[in-house]
């Protein structure tokens, strides 16, 4: 799915990933987490084809319930394309943060993450976020609800898709 710069995206990438700390995030256990939230979002906004992010007044999504659950944290952006949003999280300081998921985050035995296209302009809200997480979970990867593995293209578009590399994962 290529764009060339400069045009006009009919549908925007959202992304929803959820983790359950090993500890609160008050921990020392999770200091290395929480130091590297603020650089991480940061890099976040900057990066080109980032539309839009979660967030509190806080800067950060931690405070968000997600699944009537206090353990869980949420996560949950637009991106411009896929091939923007594959860029961040394995071309920039993301991946280092993501090489660390396993001393701050439980494994999960469920899908984590899931992506799929919106309206350019839509912010997706928490309740659809889990909606499209439980579709993933339920139903595999579809045009509903996919992985960067396996993903679709947006209604309409015949392009070209970057697939994840086989060696990494979205924790984030």
């Amino acid at each position: 799915m290529t764009h060339p710069p400069g045009a006009r995206h009919v549908y925007q990438l959202a992304q929803v990933n959820v983790a359950r700390p090993v500890a609160p995030l008050t921990d020392p256990a999770l200091a290395g987490f929480v130091a590297a939230l603020e650089p991480v979002n940061a890099l976040a906004d900057a990066a080109p084809g980032f539309v839009w992010r979660l967030q509190t007044e806080d800067g950060d999504a931690t405070a968000i319930r997600v699944f009537d659950d206090d353990a869980l944290i949420v996560n949950l952006s637009v991106w411009e394309s896929l091939p923007a949003f594959s860029d961040f999280v394995f071309r920039s300081l993301h991946v280092e943060v993501m090489r660390m998921r396993r001393q701050w985050f439980e494994p999960m035995r469920e899908a984590i993450t899931a992506l799929w296209w919106v309206p350019a302009g839509h912010r997706p809200s928490v309740a659809e976020a889990e909606a499209r997480l439980l579709e993933l979970r339920t139903h595999g990867p579809g045009p509903a609800a996919f992985t960067l593995r396996q993903p679709f293209l947006p209604p309409g578009d015949a392009g070209d898709v970057v697939v994840a590399p086989d060696d990494t994962t979205c924790p984030a």
